[in-house]
């Protein structure tokens, strides 16, 4: 169960760095385009680049792996907005993918609770 939350976590961590790099690196008017404001893009991007960090460095490292499931936990805070985000601008082919990792999170989140 250990490695399958490992890989769960590794998984979700390069998702997450990648997407918040990316809405951190991102222009202004792009990021408006996606319909969130710049401040609340930026913001996201950062909690999911903070988020991919916690959900390995703590574990890896024997510091404070209480952070661990923190990270997954706030993932699913996150995800769950993002969700009904999508649902609110009818982005009906867009909406599994928070529900996926919402989900995934959930798995990480638990494992690493218990």
């Amino acid at each position: 169960m250990n490695i399958t939350l490992w890989i769960i976590a590794g998984l979700l961590a390069a998702v997450f760095l990648a997407s918040g790099s990316q809405k951190l690196a991102q222009p202004a008017e792009k990021l408006a385009a996606t319909g969130l404001t710049v401040g609340a893009g930026k913001t996201v991007g950062a909690l999911e680049v903070l988020a991919a960090a916690g959900l390995i460095l703590p574990a890896a490292l024997d510091v404070a792996p209480v952070l661990t499931p923190l990270a997954a936990a706030g993932l699913v805070l996150l995800m769950a907005a993002a969700a009904v985000f999508h649902v609110r601008r009818h982005e009906w082919k867009t909406l599994p993918v928070p529900l996926v990792l919402l989900a995934l999170a959930v798995v990480v989140a638990v494992g690493r609770f218990a």
